[in-house]
């Protein structure tokens, strides 16, 4: 069985920190949601980034970012302090 493999780009916002979009490599910023890019506010690149399900990801599980850049191009990984308030971490 072969490994799933995702090449994405990690943005940061410079609006909230703590606040991560994973992007699939071929999808531009400009094609996303406007609601998710005004939540998001402006984008710094921070990373390119292989993604495989064995892949460890500091707050995130790669296999379920994975599923989310394949089904919709993005991944919303919000601050750990909102994560409780908030559950879900992606739109």
């Amino acid at each position: 069985m072969n490994a799933k493999i995702m090449n994405c780009n990690v943005y940061k916002s410079l609006k909230k920190d703590g606040m991560y979009l994973f992007v699939a490599e071929q999808q531009e910023l400009d094609d996303l949601p406007e609601a998710l890019m005004a939540q998001f506010g402006k984008a710094e690149l921070v990373m390119a980034l292989e993604l495989t399900p064995e892949r460890q990801l500091a707050q995130a599980d790669s296999k379920r970012v994975i599923q989310c850049l394949e089904d919709q191009g993005y991944y919303l990984q919000l601050p750990p302090s909102e994560l409780f308030g908030q559950g879900a971490t992606n739109g």
